[in-house]
């Protein structure tokens, strides 16, 4: 029972760097939560995203990501979709703020803020467009035969596929689950709510392409070694099922969300019109 259990929780493919990435998060946030007040709700989806993102890079999951499509499939919806909407619609950046220690965030984090390569690196990746633009293009691309090939052949491809995916779902998340109007915020409400309509539609439509074809789209995964025993077609069959519907499905409650922050910001009268906007501008 336990040699069966420790299967599991022991790491496919070990890595160092993961490892410390993830342990500094909690270790943040744990010291966070000690000095913020942090609801229950939130620190629920904190720590559920972080399970995910755990059990999808650091356990014998990934020997069946690596060795099977549909698997490898659900890893990617668990680390662009679930994942990232769990963690930042638990709002987690003043929490992560406050477990810094005040010397470090003082002497550190303020004058990185204010660094022009910070400011031009968040100015690009969080630019509405290049968020969603990166969002939906690493998903098609990373789709592509040969691209799947590379990622599956050469484990720094194949993490670096997997880096990319989680990091582009953080960005575009973070700017459709925005709570502040605009400005501050880089996208209106409005757009918020309408951009996870926009971005399904390609996916689907990929899904819609992996799942009715009548040939075996990925036969890297028969080089591997495959997991399980089925049908190479059901197998692939399921896996465009499951970016199909399942994504769509999260991607639907992501702008479900985001109409929550846009009711909330109209009736607290945060939503300023064009006029108000330019009026503020003249004075300004």
């Amino acid at each position: 029972m336990m040699a069966s259990l420790l299967k599991w929780i022991v790491p496919w493919e070990f890595s160092w760097v993961f490892l410390l990435s993830f342990a500094a998060v909690c270790v943040l946030y744990v010291r966070g939560c000690a000095r913020l007040p942090v609801s229950g709700g939130r620190r629920l989806a904190f720590w559920t995203g972080m399970a995910i993102v755990y059990v999808s890079l650091h356990t014998y999951f990934d020997y069946y990501a690596e060795h099977e499509f549909f698997m490898h499939r659900i890893q990617q919806v668990l680390l662009h979709h679930l994942a990232p909407l769990l963690l930042v619609g638990s709002y987690p950046g003043t929490v992560l703020r406050a477990g810094l220690p005040l010397a470090w965030r003082a002497r550190a984090l303020r004058p990185l803020e204010r660094s022009w390569p910070w400011r031009a690196m968040t100015g690009v990746l969080l630019n509405p467009a290049v968020a969603t633009v990166l969002f939906v293009g690493f998903i098609l691309i990373w789709l592509i035969p040969s691209m799947q090939t590379l990622a599956m052949l050469d484990w720094r491809i194949y993490r670096f596929m997997n880096w990319t995916m989680m990091l582009s779902g953080l960005s575009y998340w973070w700017l459709v689950l925005d709570h502040r109007p605009r400005p501050p915020g880089r996208m209106t409400p409005g757009l918020r709510v309408l951009s996870p309509a926009i971005t399904m539609s390609p996916q689907i439509l990929a899904g819609a392409i992996v799942t009715f074809s009548k040939t075996d789209l990925y036969p890297i995964f028969e080089i591997c070694g495959r997991a399980f025993t089925f049908n190479v077609l059901t197998g692939q069959l399921a896996g465009g099922v499951i970016m199909w519907v399942p994504a769509a499905m999260i991607e639907s409650i992501g702008g479900l969300l985001a109409l929550r922050q846009w009711v909330r910001l109209s009736r607290n009268g945060r939503i300023k019109s064009k006029r108000q906007l330019q009026l503020e501008r003249r004075l300004g």
